[in-house]
């Protein structure tokens, strides 16, 4: 259960795909001004949701991702109490004892009893999902294929057209000596329509551009490349690059407002041997890929079927 974003979909579906293939998406709406509101501020009952998730289909298990989710949650535990297993994903902002089980990234130092902790977000892509992703495009056959995959502007970080130039640069310079890589450039829902214009004028000629215009070639990017560039603003599609075991470099953008949070997730990585800096070459290493969804589900169906 969530509100509906992909990102919040994408961990729940991750999840619960390794507990039980058996599950129904739900999406929850809240009332005004519960919608706006942290829980814990006002009452939670009924009539605050849309009616029909609270009078059908009542879950044995509870997979929930957001703030909107927390209230339902935290209603249907009151309303089955131990007929409920009830886990939500990410810092809920709350006494983590108002749920069954807590997964949380290790970036986010959440504590308690019943903090189940990953590194990075949970996803719901696989190797099998990646390797059967479809031919979306040609490739050259003699070149290096690098993934850039952009993000977007957030609270934290600036992604403007300064910073996009740095890259082209970046990327010019790779190519200098010798024609040795194919780029490819996969944007985000977050991804600037501006940003993509500067990249298209620079290389629609000479790499690929995605536009947001036709099929997102985001898993067939991941399948073929030889190396994948990031963006440091999205902690997601970093932890879903993971998958790959690929060489994966991070381009970091300028903090808007610094980020401890943003900081310890890319140290975790970094220590981890999985990311590194890009500044002004590529070059291959390995780490093995990491699956943190089914790794979380083995601990919860040990907890919960004991």
């Amino acid at each position: 259960m969530t509100d509906g974003s992909q990102g919040m979909i994408s961990q729940v579906k991750g999840l619960a795909e390794h507990i039980d293939s058996n599950f129904q998406e739900k999406i929850i709406k809240l009332k005004w001004p519960w919608s706006i509101l942290q829980p814990g501020i006002l009452p939670i009952y009924k009539n605050i949701f849309n009616i029909d998730f609270i009078e059908r289909d009542l879950p044995k298990i509870l997979i929930t991702c957001g703030r909107k989710s927390v209230y339902a949650s935290i209603y249907l535990k009151k309303k089955l109490k131990d007929k409920i297993t009830t886990i939500h994903i990410q810092d809920p902002k709350i006494n983590t004892n108002k749920f069954d089980y807590v997964v949380s990234p290790n970036h986010d130092k959440l504590k308690g009893d019943n903090v189940i902790t990953s590194f990075g977000a949970i996803h719901n892509l696989t190797e099998e999902i990646i390797s059967n992703s479809q031919k979306i495009f040609e490739i050259p056959n003699n070149k290096k294929i690098v993934t850039i995959i952009l993000g977007g502007e957030n609270n934290h970080y600036k992604l403007t057209n300064i910073e996009i130039n740095k890259l082209i640069s970046l990327i010019e310079k790779l190519n200098n000596l010798e024609e040795k890589y194919y780029f490819l450039f996969v944007s985000s829902r977050r991804t600037d329509l501006k940003l993509i214009d500067i990249l298209k004028n620079k290389f629609t000629k000479k790499y690929y551009v995605w536009d947001k215009s036709s099929i997102n070639p985001y898993k067939y990017s991941l399948k073929i490349s030889d190396y994948i560039i990031l963006t440091s603003d999205s902690t997601s599609m970093i932890s879903e690059a993971t998958i790959t075991g690929k060489p994966i470099f991070i381009f970091h953008l300028p903090f808007k407002r610094k980020s401890l949070r943003f900081e310890s997730f890319h140290r975790e990585f970094q220590q981890k041997g999985i990311t590194r800096p890009f500044e002004d070459r590529l070059y291959s290493w390995s780490y093995e890929p990491l699956n943190e969804a089914k790794r979380i589900a083995g601990i919860l169906n040990t907890k919960i079927l004991k």
